[in-house]
């Protein structure tokens, strides 16, 4: 997966992690890819519901230990 994008959100809350997201989406162009490692354990679903509500593709989510990994693809 070639991501163009990576934004490291370790350590903050909801809802930050959308936000900076929201801002790293706009600087992409369509249909490139953002990765977001977030530690918010809220994040899981908060991504999901982002990702309806802006019509951007939720290609990917994962949990590793703590960090929960989250892939945009722009629209």
């Amino acid at each position: 997966m070639d991501v163009h994008k990576e934004l490291d959100t370790r350590g903050l809350n909801c809802p930050l992690p959308i936000l900076k997201a929201k801002k790293a989406l706009s600087e992409l162009h369509s249909g490139q890819l953002l990765r977001v490692v977030s530690t918010d354990a809220g994040s899981i679903r908060d991504f999901q519901a982002f990702a309806r509500q802006t019509g951007n593709e939720l290609v990917e989510q994962q949990t590793v230990a703590e960090e929960h990994i989250h892939i945009l693809r722009r629209r």
